[in-house]
């Protein structure tokens, strides 16, 4: 068995680390195919070094340019190396343009793909990533997604629940496995990690390309007291904060700290030390509650509603007001910061890496992996709701109604995903009835 790793920004690195970890403990083949959209020393060799991963086998070094023209590179180039090297899998992991065209690859060779953080919606398609997210889903055989919300999602897209996986999140496995590596390797030094303080991230375009919105965020974090705020600033942040007059405000605030961007080690020692973080981003939401760290988002939407739905995270967009009282609410009152600190985690145990690589073994050995055209052509009949007194599963009650599949449960109110043990005993749910026809 052959598995190729696609992955392009350090996030993917990241979250795929502690699954090719999984990979090499079992002694399974592989290619780790690093497209370069990221593409600097530090993406590169230094970073699979930091990590203490093994050099990528293909670089296509793809780089910064337009979105058309990146995928277009990208997927010329991930086919040619797929064409080499004919692999069972192709695994990719979230939303980049990395994603969309190791997808597209994928599925015009006929090639499994397994999509890790599969199902995610923020419901907002002026964002690429819910593009790119979408489009790898179209195109994945296994569906590795990280909670049960984010498998409804897939559900209500009419994918086949057999083929989704509830496995947790990777970034729960690589938080555990980095953070023991930044312990050891990281020589950061620019903050005294003793003292209490705010982190703050912020660099979508959404935010730092629209002049009201960067007021909005700068004019509170002006008036937030009490408290210091480190502020690892990106590039781009600087660009627009200079271009808009306001970056000297910040600069001059004595409570808060403007710092050049860290590399991902150091930044996940510091927001272990966090009091609180700021963010805009999707993949710290995530670390946050990982590492048990009340999270603040200066958005409106998140394709990461469960961690506001566990109670670790608050949206607060860019309303200046409701930023300023959001974040001197949870540093004053103790009960809102240990409920926020307690939330459970949505994303799993830690053990995600190991559920994937087993659920795809066993497709393997089931030879489910295979690609190719279907002895029958199902024809949907149509989707009927349905009730039933009998104690019975869903794995019982589709293995006696083999021309049925049920495709969502309801109880309480509520859309739950029809796992093969749920029994459905005197609960609502939804069938799509098909008639098989051979193909002559």
């Amino acid at each position: 068995m052959k598995i190729a790793f696609i992955i392009g920004t350090r996030p993917e690195i990241i979250k795929m680390s502690p699954l090719i970890d999984e990979v090499d403990k079992r002694d399974i083949d592989y290619i780790l195919i690093h497209t370069g959209q990221h593409y600097d020393q530090e993406m590169s060799d230094q970073f699979f070094l930091d990590l203490e991963l093994p050099q990528p086998d293909y670089n296509i070094g793809v780089g910064s340019t337009t979105h058309g023209k990146q995928t277009a590179v990208m997927l010329e180039g991930i086919e040619k190396i797929l064409q080499s090297e004919r692999p069972d899998i192709v695994l990719v992991e979230g939303d980049t343009n990395a994603v969309m065209a190791g997808a597209l690859a994928a599925a015009k060779m006929h090639i499994s793909l397994g999509h890790v953080e599969s199902g995610l919606r923020s419901y907002d398609k002026t964002m690429p990533e819910e593009i790119n997210r979408i489009v790898a889903d179209v195109c994945s055989s296994l569906f590795f997604v990280p909670t049960e919300e984010s498998a409804v999602n897939l559900i209500f897209e009419g994918l086949n629940s057999h083929d989704i996986f509830i496995t947790g999140n990777t970034v729960v496995d690589a938080v555990i496995r980095n953070l023991k590596i930044a312990k050891k390797r990281s020589s950061f030094s620019d903050i005294d990690l003793d003292e209490k303080f705010i982190t703050l991230t912020l660099h979508r375009a959404e935010n730092v390309d629209d002049e009201q919105r960067l007021v909005n965020i700068t004019n509170a974090l002006l008036e937030i007291k009490g408290v210091n705020i480190i502020f690892p600033v990106h590039p781009r942040t600087v660009k627009n904060l200079q271009k808009f007059g306001l970056y000297d405000n910040l600069d001059k605030a004595e409570h808060i700290k403007l710092i050049k961007p860290v590399g991902y080690l150091d930044f996940l020692l510091l927001l272990s030390n966090t009091q609180l973080v700021i963010t805009d981003s999707g993949g710290i939401q995530e670390e946050a509650i990982t590492l048990k760290i009340p999270c603040v988002t200066l958005r409106y939407n998140t394709e990461r509603p469960e961690t506001v739905h566990a109670g670790g995270n608050i949206l607060v967009g860019t309303n200046k007001n409701l930023i300023i009282d959001t974040v001197n609410r949870i540093i004053s009152d103790e009960e809102l910061y240990l409920k926020m600190s307690q939330a459970i985690n949505p994303y799993g145990d830690g053990k995600t890496s190991e559920k994937i690589l087993d659920i795809i073994l066993n497709a393997y050995k089931q030879d489910d992996l295979t690609i190719k055209s279907p002895d029958n052509i199902e024809g949907l009949e149509g989707r009927y709701l349905q009730r039933i007194e009998d104690d019975l599963d869903v794995r019982g009650y589709e293995r006696e109604n083999p021309h049925l599949r049920i495709i969502m449960v309801f109880e309480d109110n509520r859309t739950i995903f029809p796992h093969e043990h749920l029994n459905l005993k005197n609960k609502m749910f939804v069938v799509e009835k098909f008639n098989s026809n051979s193909i002559d």
